[in-house]
């Protein structure tokens, strides 16, 4: 019986060793790197290429912050400016297919983007978001950058009162 079970053993420690040697097995790999399209206007970002990949979130965060609590707009790390430069030739836009510049690497990160729940995703007037003032619109990050402590539901509820 212990010869038969040790012969079992060694049967199936052998197939497992040439089965992981195969090619039959799954591939390593991971999931398929993102398309990054080169911008389509200008020469040279604003910043180099692995700066803004690590920060351009804080970026735009920061410049948001500038433009709605100190009235500061700049064409430097602005939205508006990105989506100018980025904004595929073949849809006009930054976030209308799997391919554009945005949403390309923040389906591969997992990151939602919800700059465009009111931004306009495609290069646009000088008015390229939603009609409400930019005091109104961003109110809740004024909200959020004035506050110590939390921010409760209903004062962020009043931003569309």
């Amino acid at each position: 019986m212990k010869r038969l079970l040790a012969l079992g053993a060694v049967v199936l420690t052998t197939a497992a060793l040439a089965w992981a040697g195969s090619d039959a097995g799954p591939k390593a790999g991971g999931a398929p790197k993102p398309t990054i399209t080169k911008a389509v206007k200008g020469e040279q970002c604003v910043e180099n290429t692995d700066f803004m990949r690590r920060n351009h979130m804080k970026l735009l965060d920061g410049h948001r912050d500038k433009v709605v609590l100190e009235g500061v707009r700049t064409k430097k790390h602005s939205l508006k400016e990105c989506i100018n430069c980025h904004a595929s030739e073949s849809t006009g836009s930054v976030a209308a297919a799997k391919d554009d510049f945005c949403v390309s690497c923040h389906s591969y990160a997992a990151v939602k983007i919800d700059c465009f729940d009111c931004h306009s995703t495609k290069p646009q007037g000088p008015m390229a978001m939603h009609p409400l003032s930019a005091e109104t619109a961003h109110y809740k990050h004024k909200l959020v950058a004035q506050t110590t402590g939390k921010v409760s539901a209903e004062e962020m509820a009043r931003v569309a009162q």
